[in-house]
């Protein structure tokens, strides 16, 4: 299985004649002044793909540490948010490998400032445990607020985290 990571990021300048206008779409803010339009980008997206195996779940640890830098955390709310991604890989792996299969893990960071970081992970079981239990108790304490779900290509978990950010 091949690992996949890819980076949106759209910091680009267009030029077209427009009136002065404001547009925006998920995430992309367009301004026009006269000739010019810039697109800022409000966040950035990174999607990230690894066997669904156990042994790989140390680069996603690794991208959530070096995600949440960028949103100057402290390094206590750094390990949480590790943590806490860590539990919810373990939670849609159930324990073990899943041949042919991927975890992927989409992570938005939100605009300077904002200290938020939201991670969509979506593992290859179909169903998840029930809510109890010592990963949902770390995941609900660590990780700020917890989304659950089941999608075509298997279980989902959305962890949000809304640091301290510009403070």
């Amino acid at each position: 299985m091949v690992t996949s990571v890819s980076f949106g990021d759209e910091r680009t300048a267009h030029r077209y004649n427009a009136a002065r206008s404001v547009g925006s779409r998920k995430g992309v803010g367009t301004i026009s002044l006269g000739s010019r339009s810039e697109t800022v980008r409000s966040t950035d997206t990174v999607d990230l793909r690894v066997p669904a195996d156990p042994a790989y779940l140390a680069m996603i640890r690794t991208a959530t540490a070096g995600l949440a830098t960028r949103l100057d955390l402290t390094l206590d709310e750094i390990e949480d948010l590790r943590i806490a991604v860590d539990e919810a890989c373990s939670l849609l792996l159930q324990g073990r490998a899943h041949p042919d299969r991927a975890i992927h893990a989409e992570f938005e960071v939100g605009p300077p400032g904002s200290g938020t970081l939201s991670i969509l992970i979506t593992g290859p079981v179909s169903q998840l445990p029930e809510g109890r239990g010592y990963a949902w108790a770390v995941l609900q304490a660590l990780a700020g607020d917890v989304i659950t779900g089941i999608g075509e290509n298997g279980a989902w978990i959305k962890l949000t985290y809304v640091g301290r950010g510009d403070q």
